[in-house]
């Protein structure tokens, strides 16, 4: 028996037809949370006073006291910012965010308490005990994480979900729910309208229509609910079926209409009595603009002069393996439609362009609207090893100090690719092309067209520069896995 099998017919609420209870509940997850917390506050409470006051005894001063006291002060206080919510684990940077507020939050109230009373805290020990604090929540967290994923992708700590909705919206939550298992939910069933006229979708049985939810909630002992945009389940309608959940302590999810829209960009906003939900324009202009074209160039002219002997070694090296230039320059499409020459290391034969009008002639296109084949006759032995490690990306250090790349964006496109766009791929062209982005990080060559049109589109709707620092962090990950480069 699986342990989901096994969750489900030993988790029992008590309850007359009750759902079995969800992940967070028969988990110790919270409780690891926790407990990583305490120690974490343990540990940076005692470094903290060592580092301020050496080997000094630990007597009686508010130094001790708070270093001791320091890993209750610390749950308690990230319990009150709730960053306990079993909602937050697993994806998303809420979790991390709130870590993050505690730690701010707890310098503050340290530093105005010690002023009210006048307690002698030693301002080195709040300056280094706090900030090692947070860091080291936030790096236990991450490790939690990891951990949680690990079980979910053998099947635990999954909740169980009932879709609501149609048959092509519920296939999507279906694969991807499949594809991402780190989101935590197992789609078990699906409501369809009363002419669905489907018995199974994607290997999800259909076990009834709109009407009959909460029913199929009981008999699935499902403990969450995802209801999909379609207006035969809409206000009154849906506020019956919360009513009828709320028995059972079922969680009702209601997805928006609109597409890869993060939280940040919106709001509910009660006008005339109706719960209406505000969107705000992505911040693609602007001050934003400034600082995230600051960024990508300090930071680009810092790793061209810290990566410039690995540059060197490898031109040498191309030279070495194959006869032909040790750089290739590529006509790409930029921001607003406007062409540059995009840097690379020469990972093919000097033929190359040629060779591929050969094998596109020859039906070896494999990627759509894309150019991209597995086992690619073209590049070199040298070129694999740099595709595997991505150091043939590196040159376009210089398209992004010259500003016609930025460190994280969007696939820069060929030409003939763009003659081929659709209106709303045309978008991807609204920002700078990236060297890497999320299709970098959730696939890179693996990823179908579609796949990577819709990644593209959701960082640029959904773009700050929290979301580049977490892409460049993952960026590390996929290069180290080498999965998806070729």
């Amino acid at each position: 028996m699986s342990v989901v099998d096994h969750h489900e017919t030993t988790t029992s609420l008590g309850r007359p037809g009750g759902p079995s209870r969800t992940w967070s509940r028969v988990s110790n997850h919270v409780h690891l949370a926790i407990a990583v917390d305490f120690c974490c506050a343990l540990a940076a409470g005692v470094a903290g006073f060592l580092f301020r006051f050496g080997d000094e005894t630990f007597a009686y001063r508010p130094d001790a006291v708070l270093a001791f006291a320091l890993p209750v002060i610390w749950v308690c206080w990230v319990a009150a910012t709730r960053a306990y919510e079993t909602r937050f684990f697993g994806a998303g940077t809420e979790e991390y965010r709130r870590i993050f507020d505690a730690g701010i939050s707890l310098t503050a109230a340290v530093a105005i308490v010690s002023y009210a009373t006048k307690a002698e805290v030693a301002r080195g020990f709040v300056v280094v005990t706090l900030p090692v604090l947070t860091l080291l929540s936030l790096l236990g967290r991450y490790r939690l994480r990891k951990h949680l994923h690990l079980r979910r992708a053998r099947g635990e700590c999954l909740r169980r979900a009932v879709a609501v909705g149609h048959r092509e919206a519920v296939a999507e939550l279906v694969r991807e729910f499949g594809r991402a298992p780190h989101h935590g939910m197992r789609i078990v069933a699906a409501c369809l309208p009363e002419d669905g006229g489907a018995d199974r979708i994607g290997g999800v049985p259909v076990e009834g229509g709109m009407s009959e939810v909460a029913e199929v909630v009981r008999r699935t002992g499902a403990d969450t609910v995802a209801v999909l945009a379609c207006p035969e389940l809409a206000g009154v309608e849906l506020r019956r079926l919360a009513w009828r959940l709320e028995k059972t302590d079922t969680e009702l999810l209601v997805a928006s209409a609109l597409l890869d829209i993060a939280g940040p960009r919106t709001s509910i906003r009660p006008v005339a009595g109706l719960p209406l939900l505000h969107v705000e324009h992505p911040e693609l202009a602007g001050m934003r603009r400034v600082v995230k074209g600051l960024f990508d160039r300090s930071v680009a002219a810092v790793a061209l002069v810290l990566l410039s002997p690995l540059w060197a070694a490898t031109a040498l090296l191309i030279r070495l393996d194959d006869p032909g230039p040790a750089f290739f320059t590529q006509e790409r499409v930029g921001r607003d439609g406007l062409g540059f020459r995009m840097f690379k290391f020469r990972t093919m034969v000097v033929d190359a362009e040629r060779r591929r009008k050969e094998l596109a002639a020859a039906g070896h296109q494999g990627g759509g609207v894309l150019f991209k084949l597995k086992d690619d006759p073209r590049i070199t032995r040298l070129g694999a090893l740099l595709r595997r490690w991505s150091i043939d990306e590196l040159p376009q250090l210089v398209n992004v100090l010259r500003g016609e790349m930025s460190l994280i964006g969007p696939r820069p496109p060929l030409p003939d690719e763009v003659d081929h766009y659709g209106e709303d791929v045309f978008r991807r062209l609204a920002v700078k092309p990236g060297m890497t982005g999320l299709w970098q990080v959730s696939g890179r060559s693996d990823l179908s067209w579609d796949e990577s049109v819709r990644l593209d589109l959701r960082y640029i709707e959904n773009w700050s520069l929290v979301l580049d620092m977490q892409i460049l962090w993952k960026t590390l990950a996929a290069v180290v896995r080498g999965s998806g480069a070729y």
